[in-house]
């Protein structure tokens, strides 16, 4: 029957090419891919949905499933399924009406916690011990449509956010598995989502990576690794140049906000608490230890 059922996918990202390839090894029809260019400003760590298709000798495109045209050769197509896998367009009504199964997302968080953009970056910055994915049919509010399965990833307070979106890409594989046989032969579950006992979070810009030293040693550990490597990174400044702090650790004591009290190990003052600076970079050269770092230049404050 699976061969059978016509499936369009919108995806890109690790989650994107996880899912699609997990579909396809289940023997899932795929008749059509809609994904993205990579951009120039970003750091292209993630595998390359668009290379799945070629290999697997699926068409694809690059231009927003939304537009007419793509709208025009999904009504010819007919697809029974419409799979959104961290692709990065709000798909419109007109668009989410057409399959004839239904369309579902595959968001990045155990919903209906952290709906929204980047769920993973928030919940390791607001200090989350668990997060998840979760599969559900699409409305046109985002992240808000019938469940059908998810499963939850712990959070180490040791993890950045790139060790917990492997587990979530992980968990998400895992769910298509157990899902999609589910979905062509019409006995996947169909939870209602309460949104009440959520939360929604917007997007986030390399700018609010700012450190604010005015807050927890352990805020601002969690922001440090909520945005760290791949990420662009949490910042701040020493004698008016930016600086990225890329690993850290709170420890406790006091010191004025910001405030270097030593430099062997390089402690500096916060809110509450003190954070132990492990590893940086000073805006146009290389990252290096905070060892050698005090080394050519001890810091005195950061701003």
């Amino acid at each position: 029957m699976a061969a059978h059922t016509k499936i369009v996918v919108c995806a890109y990202h690790n989650v994107g090419y996880r899912c699609l390839e997990e579909l396809l090894g289940q023997g899932a029809e795929v008749v059509l891919l809609f994904t993205h260019e990579d951009s120039p400003t970003e750091e292209i760590w993630f595998a390359s949905v668009r290379e799945l298709a070629e290999k697997n000798g699926i068409p694809y495109l690059t231009s927003d499933i939304n537009e007419p045209a793509n709208v025009a050769r999904l009504r010819e197509i007919a697809p029974d399924f419409i799979f959104s896998f961290y692709y990065r367009n709000m798909i419109k009504r007109e668009v989410l009406d057409l399959p004839r199964l239904g369309a579902l997302n595959l968001h990045g968080s155990y919903l209906p916690r952290y709906r929204g953009r980047v769920p993973v970056n928030w919940a390791v910055i607001n200090g989350e011990s668990e997060t998840g994915a979760t599969l559900h049919y699409m409305v046109e509010k985002p992240d808000a449509g019938d469940i059908v399965d998810q499963e939850k990833v712990t959070i180490a307070f040791t993890d950045t956010a790139l060790n917990v979106f492997n587990k979530v890409t992980a968990a998400a594989a895992r769910i298509i598995s157990r899902s999609y046989p589910l979905l062509v032969s019409g006995e996947a579950a169909r939870i209602p989502m309460d949104l009440s006992a959520g939360s929604y979070f917007g997007g986030r810009k390399p700018a609010d990576g700012l450190i604010d030293w005015r807050k927890s040693s352990l805020a601002i550990y969690n922001l440090i690794r909520g945005v760290t490597h791949p990420y662009p990174g949490a910042f701040t400044y020493l004698d008016g140049k930016k600086v990225i702090i890329w690993q850290a650790w709170p420890l406790e004591g006091e010191g004025e906000t910001g405030r270097v009290i030593s430099t062997e190990p390089l402690l500096v003052g916060t809110g509450e608490g003190l954070l132990e600076i492990r590893s940086l970079q000073l805006e146009g050269e290389a990252e290096t230890t905070a060892a050698a770092f005090v080394e050519k230049k001890p810091p005195t404050k950061f701003e």
